[in-house]
């Protein structure tokens, strides 16, 4: 195998880095560019000017001289009288609706269901809990949507429980109603059962 000679071959040259220029900022105008805008503006300015003048001069002028407040008025009236005279109005049109007069004596039978009226009255529980704070803040979530609640205690086998308890309420209808608006109010979950 030859034998290569490294150092007689030197190192590549270097290439020359690309951004070479230095940039200056010189501030150039373009006199041509300056002088088609001030052309431009004060052609536009004497548009502006002659459009006002001439509107002036095609105005129609007023010969007439001004008529008194009399005459004014008789002329009105005048154009009054000539224009009713001209123009008679059409007969009214009749109606042709029947169900007018029907509605006015109709009656509606409207069929509803009795509430049943139980012997027993109802509750809402809206919570169950084992620390008396997270049932006291509950009971202030109820307030704020203007409903009254009470905590109640019960004892378990797993051990005190505080009920958050809305009512009685002598209609379910009504413990559904106070329901709906809790479950708007983000406030659930709450079970309606009788008053024990």
């Amino acid at each position: 195998m030859a034998t290569r000679d490294y150092v007689k071959r030197g190192k590549k040259p270097l290439r020359p880095p690309k951004n070479t220029k230095k940039l200056t900022f010189r501030a150039t105008f373009d006199l041509r560019g300056v002088a088609l805008a001030i052309v431009l503006v004060g052609a536009f300015g004497y548009a502006l000017y002659y459009l006002s003048t001439n509107n002036q001069s095609t105005l129609p002028k007023r010969t007439d001289a001004p008529l008194t407040t009399k005459s004014k008025k008789e002329k009105s009236e005048k154009e009054i009288r000539e224009m009713t005279a001209k123009k008679t109005l059409p007969p009214q049109p009749r109606e042709h609706w029947f169900y007018i007069n029907e509605l006015e004596n109709k009656e509606v039978d409207i069929e509803t269901n009795e509430q049943k009226i139980s012997n027993r009255p109802y509750l809402m529980q809206c919570g169950a809990y084992r620390n008396e704070t997270q049932a006291d803040g509950r009971k202030a979530m109820i307030a704020f949507q203007g409903l009254d609640s009470n905590i109640t205690t019960s004892r378990s086998e797993k051990g005190i429980w505080y009920r958050v308890v809305l009512g009685p309420y002598q209609l379910k209808r009504e413990a559904e109603h106070d329901k709906n608006m809790l479950r708007r109010a983000n406030i659930e979950p709450c079970a309606i059962w009788y008053w024990n």
